[in-house]
């Protein structure tokens, strides 16, 4: 069975070819990044993802060699994320449903991440930290619902990150950049460090940050910047394994990439014992590799998305959706 994926919550238009094994076929992409590098405009972005949909198309049914007639379903992004962008991949998704009458299947963005992360780690049963540009939540499965424990309050931590590498001209995306800034900061600069309960706020850090640009040592406010922010997502992940006694951690989205990141937390792991698992780099980011795997595992189970409830869900929350393919 191979299923088709269509990704396009924010500046990632993707589309990933997976079959029931998990072996990923094609993962083709294209990012919209606006010329003056001041983040994602969601109607250009849209725009852009129109405009390049069927050459991204075209390239992952070459890479993955394989025809119409092998492909068995059709699954998309449908929340969360920037209603124009989402959009995109919906209309894409409904279209080749139609066009070569496969079974559609909506998926949540964000649990596509996780259940992608635990197939390609064999990660079993773990507490997920999820960092990317727009979500930050500790989430772990709990009575056939992927709940909550944790989350930000007000900003993602990836576009915490951007928009101070922004700040100091780094372009977008700036997380890259800013981790490899961190390795070279020598003298750590006191900043707000803001956890409340399970929870976590980055403004405050962001605005300080910015007042002591210019007045600190570049290389050094960016390692204390990110130390701080890091290290409240590694204190809340703790926690919540402290809580559940889950023995495992895996850490998805976009901001896993980090080397700072995940060395933080695979020392908190080491201390606790616990495992901990990070899928490839090109799987943390998005990619419609995830959408096509969860496709998967939902229609496997009965799970189908007929046409007129196939509208976008830009808000939908990772805890709404019942999990009923375990």
């Amino acid at each position: 069975m191979i299923c088709l994926g269509c990704e396009s919550t924010a500046h990632t238009y993707s589309i990933g070819i997976v079959n029931e094994k998990c072996k990923i076929l094609a993962n083709e992409k294209s990012s919209y990044v606006k010329k003056d590098s001041v983040g994602i405009h969601p109607r250009e972005a849209a725009d852009f993802h129109y405009k390049n949909a069927k050459k991204v198309l075209d390239n992952a049914l070459e890479k993955a060699n394989v025809n119409w007639k092998e492909i068995d379903l059709i699954s998309f992004s449908q929340g969360p994320g920037l209603g124009n962008t989402l959009r995109v991949g919906a209309v894409t998704a409904r279209t080749l449903s139609l066009l070569h009458n496969k079974p559609l299947v909506g998926v949540n963005h964000c649990i596509a991440h996780i259940e992608i992360g635990k197939k390609l780690t064999k990660a079993k049963d773990p507490i997920t930290c999820y960092a990317s540009g727009a979500n930050t939540q500790i989430i772990g499965l709990e009575q056939g619902r992927y709940r909550i424990y944790g989350e930000t309050l007000d900003i993602g931590i990836g576009n915490f990150l951007d928009v101070f590498g922004r700040e100091i001209n780094l372009g977008f995306p700036a997380g890259p950049k800013m981790d490899e800034m961190y390795f070279l900061g020598k003298e750590f600069i006191e900043l707000p460090y803001t956890v409340k309960g399970m929870d976590l706020a980055f403004s405050g850090l962001l605005t300080a940050g910015k007042q002591k640009i210019g007045k600190e040592n570049e290389k050094d406010l960016v390692y204390s910047l990110m130390h701080n922010a890091f290290a409240m997502l590694t204190e809340v992940s703790e926690r919540a394994m402290a809580h559940t006694e889950k023995k495992e951690l895996l850490l998805t989205g976009g901001v896993a990439s980090s080397n700072a990141l995940r060395k933080m937390m695979k020392e908190m792991c080491k201390q606790r014992k616990a495992k901990m698992f990070v899928p490839q780099r090109g799987v943390c980011v998005d990619n419609g590799a995830q959408i096509g795997w969860l496709g998967l595992l939902m229609f496997k189970n009965g799970i189908t998305t007929k046409l007129e409830n196939s509208q976008i869900k830009p808000k939908q929350r990772t805890d709404q959706i019942q999990v009923t393919w375990k």
